[in-house]
Order: C-alpha cells, then sequence, then structure tokens
C-alpha cells in the first residue's frame, strides 16, 4: 500500500490506499461531527465562517476558525516535512512516522472521552489535533500517490468524478477510455468508503463517543503492520509452491 513509489506504484496500490485511508477519513468526520459540532476532514466551511465572524467583528471566534485552518496546513506541512526529510534515511519508511503521529494523536483524542481519568479537553482543542491528523493524511496519501488519491474531503473527487463522466461522451481511444473508467472507479471507491466510514462511525459514536477514534487508531495500526504482513504471505506462498513442486 506504501511500499512502492513512483513508477513502482499500481492502480492496485492507489485502490488499497485510497478505500483504507478514505474510510478512516470518514469515521474522524463523522466522530468531530457528532462530538463538537465541527468539521474535521476539511477547511472550506472554516474560511467562510472565518469571513464572516471577521465582519461581523468577532474577533476572538475568528481567531479560533483561523487556527483550524492553520491546524490543518501545519498537519500538511509536518507530514510532507518528514517524508522529504525521511528519503535520506534509508531505514526509515517515509510514510511510517507520518502515520504513527496520527495514531498517537487519534488514541490522545479518544481517550480524552473518559471522564473517569479527570480529563477534560476544550472542543476546540480537539478539532485542531483531527484538523492536523486529516491534514497529514491528506498530504501523505498526495505524496505517495503522486497526487492520484486525495482521501479527507469529496468536493474535488466529485468535480474530477463529472469532468470523468463526461469524457466518456467524447473519447473514442480505447486504451484512453479505459484509463479514464479506472479513474472513475478509483473516484467511486473513495466516496463509498468515505461514506462507509460516516455510517459506521455514526454507530459506533452512539456507543462509544469519543472513544471511537481508538477504532480508526487500530485501523491505521493494521495499515502500517500491512505491507509487512502482506510481504511475508507472499513469501511463505512461494515457500509452499517451491516444497510442492520439489515433490
Amino acid at each position: 500500500m506504501f511500499r512502492h513509489r513512483g513508477k513502482n506504484r499500481t492502480y492496485f496500490h492507489n485502490l488499497e490506499l485510497a478505500s483504507a485511508l478514505s474510510f478512516v477519513a470518514g469515521i474522524v468526520n463523522i466522530v468531530g461531527v457528532l462530538s463538537i459540532k465541527i468539521l474535521t476532514t476539511n477547511i472550506t466551511g472554516h474560511f467562510a465562517f472565518f469571513s464572516e465572524e471577521v465582519l461581523l467583528k468577532n474577533y476572538y471566534i475568528a481567531f479560533i476558525y483561523l487556527l483550524f485552518i492553520l491546524s490543518f496546513l501545519a498537519g500538511a506541512f509536518t507530514s510532507s516535512f518528514i517524508v522529504e526529510l525521511s528519503f535520506d534515511y534509508k531505514k526509515i519508511r517515509p510514510h511510517l512516522i507520518p502515520l504513527i503521529v496520527e495514531i498517537l494523536i487519534l488514541t490522545l483524542m479518544g481517550f480524552s472521552d473518559f471522564r473517569s481519568f479527570g480529563i477534560a479537553v476544550s472542543p476546540h482543542i480537539i478539532a485542531c489535533f483531527l484538523l492536523f491528523t486529516m491534514g497529514s493524511q491528506n498530504a501523505l496519501v498526495t505524496r505517495v500517490s503522486q497526487s492520484v488519491v486525495r482521501t479527507t474531503h469529496l468536493t474535488g473527487l466529485f468535480t474530477d468524478l463529472g469532468i470523468d463522466l463526461s469524457k466518456l461522451f467524447f473519447e473514442k481511444r480505447e486504451v484512453i477510455h479505459r484509463q479514464i473508467k479506472k479513474n472513475i472507479i478509483l473516484k467511486v471507491v473513495i466516496i463509498i468508503c468515505f461514506f462507509s466510514g460516516c455510517i459506521l462511525g455514526g454507530f459506533l459514536y452512539k456507543i462509544f463517543h469519543l472513544k471511537t477514534l481508538l477504532f480508526t487508531a487500530g485501523l491505521l495500526a493494521f495499515i502500517v503492520r500491512y505491507d509487512r504482513v502482506l510481504y511475508r504471505y507472499y513469501v511463505l506462498r512461494r515457500r509452499l509452491r517451491k516444497k510442492n513442486e520439489d515433490r
């Protein structure tokens, strides 16, 4: 999912990446809305609210929306910076540190709902942390997939999907027509997985509340190990096949 970069990445790698991380983003999105009434996977609406509060001279509230915007930006910057820095160290997988940071933040935010520990975290702080993780995830996925996949918001996806659907009516070359269809499938998968994450996250939130974020942290931890587990599976399968051939 993350091991292959550049020309080594295939359509299937991007499909795996898109489905897994858009599902995570969907859960984070609905948990943010239900728990703190704030969108935490994109900043489009926050720009509108920021402008409105500035016009109304509610500068404190405007500053909070500015913090939301900057938190998403900080996440994207940090993730990309770490990936760029990690390229110089061959022993460190570039995607690993941003994902571990995201897991730690989501775990921390999940535990912030445990009233028995006496932890009381401001909704605005929770929103900033969640926006940071989604900015980080979006930048990471964009870098790894070479701008093919984005998983935290759907505005651009629906725009690109509309463009690709229109191209089907005019493109006659079979090779390009086939590629357009693959692009459409990829975008539809992201939308479905994001929506599925929202639905499942909504059901989980009824039971676990903000602790639902612990589920997303666990899912990301599995994603971190996925490539290695899959690699070991293929190695084991080759060994078993070789043994059978030797017999």
